[in-house]
């Protein structure tokens, strides 16, 4: 996807998300640290752009509770979970760039629990490549793109990676496969 197909893709997220929501007052938009959170920043503008208000937006780092923590190669790091809004009854949309194994997203849920009681958490996704090892379904995806399990998908976004596309790459090979 380029710009643009990114941009259109958001756009129809963020519509879904005004259409399954019509009380845009109770929606709150935390973006998963990284990625997830400069979409969901997008996501909410679009949002202010098409009901005349804008959700709040907070971002969850999930590194903390991730079950494969070892398997990703991430060192647990100081928590940079921002969320300024109390959860507690709110309809929480977590947004992230690309659904996988569904881990992160379990992880993003077991974190904002920890913060409170929200009315419903829903989950956005730029990108749903399938191969899910858990039970969770994005309620909200821009584009589905079937992949093998050798392959990545790469979001990059203009405040990490100066430009905004995706792109799907093919893994190296391993030595040790």
């Amino acid at each position: 996807m380029d710009g643009a197909a990114m941009d259109r893709s958001l756009m129809r997220i963020s519509h879904e998300i005004v259409e399954r929501n019509p009380d845009c007052g109770g929606v709150c938009l935390v973006g998963i640290f990284r990625r997830g959170v400069p979409l969901a920043a997008q996501i909410a503008d679009n949002i202010a752009a098409i009901s005349g208000s804008r959700p709040q937006t907070g971002e969850i780092d999930v590194s903390l509770y991730r079950d494969d923590l070892s398997e990703v190669g991430e060192q647990a790091s100081v928590n940079r979970t921002k969320i300024s809004f109390d959860i507690q009854g709110k309809t929480i949309v977590l947004v992230d760039d690309v659904i996988f194994t569904g881990r992160t997203a379990r992880a993003a849920i077991e974190a904002l629990i920890r913060l409170g009681r929200p009315a419903a958490i829903q989950l956005a996704v730029l990108i749903d490549r399938g191969h899910r090892e858990l039970p969770i379904r994005a309620d909200f995806v821009g584009k589905n793109v079937p992949t093998s399990r050798r392959e990545l998908i790469e979001v990059r976004v203009p405040q990490f990676d100066g430009v905004k596309e995706t792109a799907l790459l093919e893994r190296g090979s391993d030595p040790g496969e």
